[in-house]
């Protein structure tokens, strides 16, 4: 489809026009030419872009710039360089003097001598001396290291393209961001436009003339050109409305909350914030279980009173079963330790231990924590979906049957289980579900029976059927989305895609 000039906004001429000149131009530097605003030129290019007059290109460049520890190694010296300096100058004196008259801080000395003496060989240990204090300086002091060099690369700019860098200043660069507050590394969408056939052959018809108000009209006009007269496109779109809408994923909630009411479920809630007791001591996860450590959970500052939030009968109870089942004895300082919850089951236990139900379905949708790298299949808070059910005589077999109906509700037909392992519960299965849109079975869901670990202390008489698993997953198998970032990205050209009902 061609466009006569007539049917073509001032900005969209204007913009060909510029374009013409040069075989591509950023948003930026097309408003700088054309003296027009960023919000004119994007609307231009967009209408253009519909038209198939320009093409829109997008890419994305990586840049670093120094960081507050960076600036000030900029201005004084890495701390293996100052740490080296400082013995070259008082070469009799141990390394705690000299770490005090340079001032290092808490976290820096120790880094420095690893760095100076195994990574950049400026330091070795005097024959026979098996002091660290007594360190020597090598020959090799003299040559700078990659991370010097890298951060002199920033003397006379406030920041490097990822591009600029030859080999050995990327690997300083890498080994500068594994350093804390040194370097940031930002990334950018670059945005171009260039001009198609068509566009071309449509700016080649603009011959202009800029008018005193700054306007761009047509030498010998005719009269449909004339200042005064509106062009009408008549192929042109009609504007695309975008209504309000839920998130994708409260959608999915609702969704979720309303099938386990239909199986005659009841949401309870609770606390984001658990001691340690409810989080893990409760449920049978030993005080010396690696799980517990701080780089798996979020432990917050201050104590509770486990005593205030469980009974003594409840505590002593669990204090027995963790003395008789690990080798270190049951520390009650340890229960008392906040932590941002690592799932629900805290939370459901205590509604159990609390109200002693003979029968019950319970579930819960709400938000857990885990000290996790936010990656493209990770997340460090996310939401859990868990289903309880207790009644006497309550088997394995019930809860499979419970699985397959909750996942029939939502629309996965085939389900498959095997046996697994979780701390408590026992037996435990896990489950695999088919995928038609993919082709492919995906583990989804983990189940089990507590075990008498975690139901006896707390006097629970029936069998407790539990399972659970991470809503964002199933939620990026509904969505068909391989990056459980952009649930939360907030792109509104995502957002925009998801329809509202899902077929």
């Amino acid at each position: 489809m061609t466009y006569k000039m007539t049917a073509l906004h001032p900005i969209e001429k204007r913009i060909l026009y510029h374009l013409d000149k040069d075989d591509s131009l950023t948003i930026e530097a097309l408003s700088q030419k054309s003296d027009l605003s960023i919000d004119q030129v994007r609307r231009g290019v967009e209408r253009l872009k519909f038209k198939k007059l320009v093409l829109i290109t997008q890419d994305s460049s990586i840049f670093f710039e120094l960081d507050d520890r960076g600036k000030s190694a900029l201005l004084k010296g890495l701390p293996e360089r100052r740490l080296v300096i400082a013995i070259q100058l008082e070469p009799d004196k141990g390394i705690a003097t000299v770490a005090k008259s340079q001032a290092f801080e808490k976290d820096e000395l120790g880094a420095a001598i690893r760095i100076a003496r195994d990574q950049n060989h400026w330091l070795f240990q005097a024959s026979g001396d098996s002091k660290r204090a007594n360190l020597r300086i090598s020959q090799s002091i003299s040559e700078p290291s990659a991370e010097e060099q890298v951060i002199e690369r920033f003397r006379n700019v406030k920041r490097v393209s990822a591009t600029e860098l030859n080999d050995l200043e990327k690997k300083g660069m890498e080994l500068l961001l594994r350093r804390p507050n040194y370097v940031k590394r930002i990334q950018e969408q670059i945005v171009t436009i260039s001009m198609t056939t068509n566009g071309r052959s449509a700016a080649a018809e603009i011959d202009v003339l800029e008018s005193h108000r700054g306007e761009f009209i047509r030498s010998e006009a005719s009269a449909e050109d004339r200042p005064g007269t509106i062009a009408i496109d008549l192929h042109a779109a009609v504007k695309v409305a975008y209504p309000g809408k839920t998130h994708p994923l409260t959608d999915l909630i609702a969704e979720i909350k309303e099938i386990f009411v239909s199986m005659g479920f009841t949401e309870i809630e609770g606390n984001i914030i658990q001691t340690s007791f409810w989080n893990f001591d409760a449920l049978f996860t030993l005080q010396d279980h690696p799980a517990r450590e701080m780089h798996d959970t979020y432990y917050l500052s201050g104590l509770a009173n486990v005593e205030e939030i469980a009974t003594k009968e409840q505590i002593t109870n669990v204090s027995k079963i963790h003395n008789k089942n690990s080798i270190n004895a049951w520390d009650i300082r340890e229960s008392n330790r906040l932590v941002l919850r690592t799932h629900t089951t805290p939370v459901t236990l205590k509604y159990l231990a609390d109200n002693q139900p003979d029968e019950a379905k319970l579930f819960s949708v709400g938000t857990v924590f885990r000290n996790e790298k936010v990656t493209k299949g990770h997340l460090s808070e996310f939401f859990q979906i868990e289903g309880i059910a207790t009644k006497p005589g309550a088997s394995i077999r019930d809860l499979m049957g419970l699985q397959t109906e909750f996942y029939r509700k939502l629309g996965i037909q085939k389900v498959r289980f095997w046996p697994t392992f979780f701390p408590y519960t026992e037996p435990s299965l896990q489950s695999m579900v088919y995928i038609e849109s993919i082709d492919k079975w995906l583990e989804l869901f983990g189940m089990g029976i507590f075990r008498d670990e975690v139901a006896l202390p707390m006097k629970i008489r029936n069998p407790v059927l539990a399972w659970g698993g991470g809503l964002e997953r199933l939620a990026m198998l509904r969505l068909g989305v391989d990056d459980i970032r952009t649930l939360y990205s907030n792109k509104i050209e995502w957002l925009r895609s998801v329809p509202k009902c899902q077929l």
